[in-house]
C-alpha cells in the first residue's frame, strides 16, 4: 500500500510542518482522552468512602478540564490535518492541469476527455480523503490504543489479554476486505471514466445527435453504462455493509468478554469498581476507532487506487518539449524566413504523409498551398509551430532549426488559424484577445475589422461582450472562422498561417477579408492553405501538394502556363462559377 503512496512524497514533504503540528495535536488530544477514564475511575473509588459536595465539584472540574483540553486539540488536529489535505489537493490539481496543458495533440488523441476529467475530479477527491480523514483517524486510533494499553495492563494484564483476544480477528477481516475494496474501487473509477467520456461526447456532439435523431438511442446507451456503474458501486457497498457490522460484532464480543472476565475480578476484590469502570470506559472509547478502521480502510483503498491513476497523468511527458541542450542561448528577433529541407513526415505506425518537401519562403513573402483533400497540407503547416514534430533540422526559421528555438518564443511569433476552429465559452472580445492580455479595445476592433466581422459583432445586443457558446455554438461557421482570423491577426505575428481559414465564407466575404489581410500581410511571412484559386492566385508563390509531394511550384501565371494540376483546378472552378452565374 505504502509503495503506491510514493508519488505523494513531494507534497507531504512540502507540508511536513503542518503535518508535524497536526501530529502533536493528535498526541495531546489522545493523551487527554486517556486521562478521562482514569479520572472517572478515581472519582468512583473516592466516592465509595463518602460522597460530599466538595468531592463532586472537585472531580467534575477535573473531568471538565480534561474535556476542554481534548476538545481544543481535537479541533486543532482536524483543522491542521484536513487543511493540509486541502492544500495538497490544491497543488495536485494545479500540477495536473499544468502537465495536461503541456501535452501535445497526440496525447489527446489517445486519452479520452471524460477519462481525464474523471481523474482530475473524482480521483483527486479520493486522494484528499486519503490524506485528510484517513490519516487523521488512523493516527488517532494508533496513538489512543498505544497510550491506553499500558494503563489497561496496569489495571489487569489478565483482563487485557482476554479483552483484546478477539481483535486479531478484526485485523484479518480488514486485510481480507481491504484487498477486495481496492479492486472493486478501481473498476468503479474505470466505469466512472467511461460515463464521463460518454457524457462529454454527447454534450459536444449535441447538434449531430439531434440532426440524426439519435437522442433516444444515446439515452439508452448512457442508461446501460450507468446501470453498470451502479452495479459495480453496489458490489462495493455490499462489501462495506459486511465489513462494518462484522467489526462491530468483534468489538461487542470484546465488551462481553470484559464483563464476563472483569466482573468476577471485582467480586474477588482483585480490582476495584473504579478500576473496572476505567477499563470498561477504555474499551468503549476504543469502539469508535476500531469501527472507524472499516471506513479508513475504504478511504485508503480508494485513495491508493486514485493515486495510481493520477500518477499516470503526472508521469506523462510531453512528446513535444524544449530540449535544454539544443536551445540557442542567443535569440535574434524573428524576420520570418521559413525553410523546409528534405522534410518527410509520418504519423506513428503509418505511411509517410509528406515526402521530401523542399521549400524556401523568404521573410515577408506569401505562400499558398493547394492540393486535393488528404494530400498533407494541414500536416505541413502544423509542423512549423511544432504542433506536430518531425526530424531535426528539416524545418528552419531564419536559418535556425526550430528545435533550437524555445516553444514559447516560436509560437508567440506565429499567428495560427487551424482548420478546425475552436472558440472558448467566453465573450467575443476575450476570444479575439486570447494570448494577448494587454490588447486594448482598439486593438480588438482593428483585428475584427481586418477579419471583416466587426460590423456583425456590433449588431449583437452586447457587441464584443457577447458570450460565445461552447465551441462557438452561437456563431455561424463563417463567423467562427473570422473570429479565429482576428485572434491570429491581433498577435501581430512575424509568421501568419491560415489553414483553409476562408472555407466557410462566401466569395464576396472572402474578397473583403483578403483585402484586409493584404495590408496585414505586408512585411510578414504568410502561409495559407486554400481550395479556391481566387484565394491563392495573388500569393508570391504557390505550391501544389499531391500525395504528400510538391507536384508544382510557381506563381499563378507560371502554373497556368504549365497546364498541370493547378490549371485543371483553375478551369474547373472557373466553369463552376460560370454555371452558378447563369443559373
Amino acid at each position: 500500500m505504502f509503495e503506491r503512496l510514493r508519488p505523494l512524497n513531494p507534497y507531504l514533504r512540502r507540508y511536513w510542518k503542518s503535518l508535524a503540528w497536526g501530529g502533536v495535536a493528535v498526541i495531546i488530544y489522545n493523551l487527554s482522552k486517556v486521562l478521562m477514564p482514569l479520572v472517572i475511575g478515581h472519582a468512583i473509588d473516592d466516592m465509595r468512602h463518602g460522597v460530599t459536595r466538595q468531592k463532586i465539584v472537585f472531580h467534575s472540574l477535573r473531568l471538565l478540564a480534561v474535556a476542554i483540553v481534548a476538545a481544543i486539540f481535537l479541533y486543532i488536529n482536524r483543522q491542521v490535518i484536513i487543511g493540509a489535505s486541502r492544500e495538497i489537493e490544491f497543488d495536485l490539481r494545479n500540477d495536473l492541469f499544468a502537465n495536461l496543458e503541456r501535452q501535445s495533440t497526440g496525447f489527446y488523441h489517445t486519452h479520452r476527455t471524460g477519462d481525464i476529467m474523471a481523474r482530475t475530479t473524482n480521483d483527486l477527491a479520493a486522494v484528499r480523503q486519503l490524506l485528510g480523514p484517513a490519516i487523521m483517524y488512523s493516527a488517532n486510533t494508533i496513538v489512543f490504543t498505544a497510550a491506553a494499553l499500558p494503563f489497561m495492563i496496569r489495571i489487569s494484564p489478565w483482563l487485557t489479554f482476554w479483552a483484546f483476544g478477539p481483535l486479531p480477528i478484526a485485523s484479518v477481516l480488514v486485510q481480507y476486505f481491504g484487498a477486495r475494496i481496492h479492486t472493486r474501487f478501481e473498476r468503479i473509477q474505470a466505469m466512472f471514466s467511461d460515463i464521463s467520456s460518454k457524457a462529454q461526447e454527447n454534450f459536444s456532439g449535441a447538434r449531430l445527435i439531434r440532426a440524426f435523431a439519435q437522442e433516444d438511442a444515446e439515452i439508452a446507451s448512457f442508461e446501460t453504462a450507468n446501470q453498470e456503474y451502479i452495479r459495480r458501486s453496489l458490489l462495493l457497498v455490499r462489501l462495506m455493509a459486511m465489513l462494518w457490522p462484522t467489526l462491530e460484532f468483534v468489538l461487542g464480543l470484546s465488551l462481553m468478554i470484559t464483563l464476563l472476565v472483569g466482573g468476577p475480578q471485582v467480586v474477588a476484590h482483585r480490582i476495584s469498581v473504579g478500576q473496572f469502570t476505567s477499563f470498561f470506559v477504555y474499551m468503549v472509547q476504543l469502539t469508535w476507532p476500531m469501527i472507524a478502521i472499516g471506513w479508513v480502510v475504504n478511504l485508503f483503498q480508494r485513495g491508493t487506487a486514485s493515486v495510481v491513476r493520477i500518477d499516470e497523468l503526472l508521469k506523462q511527458k510531453p512528446d513535444i518539449a524544449d530540449d535544454p541542450a539544443l536551445i540557442s542561448k542567443t535569440q535574434q528577433p524573428f524576420s520570418g524566413a521559413v525553410t523546409l529541407r528534405s522534410l518527410t513526415f509520418a504519423f506513428p505506425g503509418g505511411p509517410n504523409v509528406l515526402k521530401d518537401i523542399n521549400l524556401e519562403i523568404p521573410a515577408g513573402t506569401s505562400l499558398a498551398i493547394v492540393g486535393p483533400t488528404g494530400s498533407g497540407k494541414s500536416t505541413l503547416v502544423n509542423l512549423i509551430p511544432r504542433i506536430l514534430d518531425t526530424t531535426p533540422g528539416s524545418v528552419l526559421i531564419d536559418g535556425q532549426p526550430i528545435r533550437h528555438i524555445p516553444l514559447g518564443t516560436l509560437r508567440n511569433n506565429i499567428g495560427f488559424v487551424p482548420q478546425e476552429t475552436f472558440l472558448f465559452s467566453e465573450t467575443i472580445r476575450q476570444n479575439i484577445s486570447f494570448g494577448v492580455p494587454k490588447a486594448t479595445d482598439a486593438d480588438v476592433q482593428e483585428a475584427a475589422t481586418v477579419a471583416h466581422i466587426a460590423t456583425e459583432i456590433l449588431e449583437f445586443p452586447k457587441g464584443f461582450d457577447t458570450m460565445v457558446g461552447e465551441r462557438g455554438l452561437t456563431l455561424s461557421g463563417g463567423q467562427k472562422q473570422r473570429t479565429a482570423i482576428a485572434r491570429a491577426v491581433i498577435r501581430n505575428p512575424r509568421i501568419l498561417i491560415l489553414d483553409d481559414a476562408l472555407a466557410s465564407v462566401d466569395t464576396y466575404t472572402e474578397e473583403q477579408i483578403l483585402s484586409g489581410l493584404r495590408r496585414v500581410m505586408q512585411g510578414r511571412t504568410t502561409i495559407f492553405i486554400s481550395h479556391r484559386i481566387s484565394t491563392a492566385r495573388n500569393a508570391d508563390q504557390i505550391a501544389v501538394l499531391v500525395a504528400g509531394r510538391i507536384a508544382e511550384r510557381g506563381t499563378h501565371d507560371e502554373l497556368i502556363a504549365r497546364n498541370g494540376y493547378y490549371t485543371s483546378l483553375y478551369e474547373k472552378q472557373r466553369l463552376e462559377e460560370e454555371i452558378a452565374v447563369t443559373t
